[in-house]
C-alpha cells in the first residue's frame, strides 16, 4: 500500500517532535498498515476511534487508506491533539476529526447515552492492555470491533478478562482483533 508523501512528513514530524519512538518512518507506517487490514471489512460510513492517538498512528495511515470511514483521533494531550489538528487539515482529511478528552469521559458519555458508541476502536499504544481492552470495549457498539497492536511475544490476553468484557478474540498477529459479542 503506498502512501502519500505529505502523510509520511506528516509521521516524520510527529517522531521529532517524540510523539512515537525512533522507529523507521517506513516500519511505523507498515505496522499501521495492519490495523487497516484488520478493520477491512468494516464497512463503509463506520465509525472508529483511535484511543491515544498521539502522532497519529494509526490513524492517520487509517484515514489515507479508509476515507470512507468516520475517525475520531482521540487524545488527552493539547499538544497532540493541537499537531493532529494542523495534520488532520494539511491531509485534507475531511471525515476526521481530533478530540482533545480523556478516554474515560468518552467512556461516560457512551455509557450514559450522550454520544453513540462507535462501530470500532483501534489502540497502539494507550496503556496497559487490560486498561486498553476495557476503555476499547466501553466506547464500541455490541458486534464492533476493537484492533489493538501486540507485543511481539506472549500472549496477554487471558480468558477471564475477555470472558468479562464478552469480548471473542478473532484474529492475532502484529495485532488482534476482538469482537464485541456482549453489551
Amino acid at each position: 500500500m503506498a502512501h502519500s508523501p505529505a502523510l509520511f512528513e506528516t509521521l516524520r514530524d510527529a517522531q521529532r517532535f517524540g510523539f512515537f519512538g525512533d522507529r523507521p518512518i517506513d516500519e511505523a507506517i507498515a505496522h499501521a498498515g495492519h490495523f487497516v487490514t484488520a478493520l477491512a471489512d468494516v464497512p463503509h460510513g463506520a465509525s472508529v476511534i483511535d484511543l491515544g492517538a498521539g502522532g497519529g498512528l494509526p490513524g492517520l495511515v487509517l484515514a489515507e487508506a479508509r476515507p470512507d470511514l468516520h475517525l475520531v483521533l482521540l487524545d488527552r494531550r493539547q499538544k497532540r491533539t493541537d499537531f493532529l489538528q494542523r495534520a488532520v487539515q494539511r491531509l485534507d482529511f475531511e471525515r476526521v476529526e481530533v478530540w482533545h478528552r480523556d478516554a474515560e469521559d468518552v467512556v461516560v458519555d457512551v455509557s450514559l447515552g450522550r454520544h453513540s458508541p462507535f462501530d470500532g476502536a483501534v489502540a497502539r499504544g494507550f496503556g496497559p492492555p487490560e486498561v486498553t481492552l476495557r476503555t476499547a470495549v466501553g466506547v464500541v457498539r455490541r458486534a464492533g470491533v476493537v484492533v489493538i497492536s501486540e507485543p511481539p511475544t506472549g500472549d496477554r490476553w487471558g480468558g477471564a478478562i475477555l470472558d468479562e468484557l464478552g469480548v471473542e478474540v478473532e484474529t492475532r498477529g502484529t495485532v488482534v482483533r476482538f469482537r464485541v459479542v456482549a453489551g
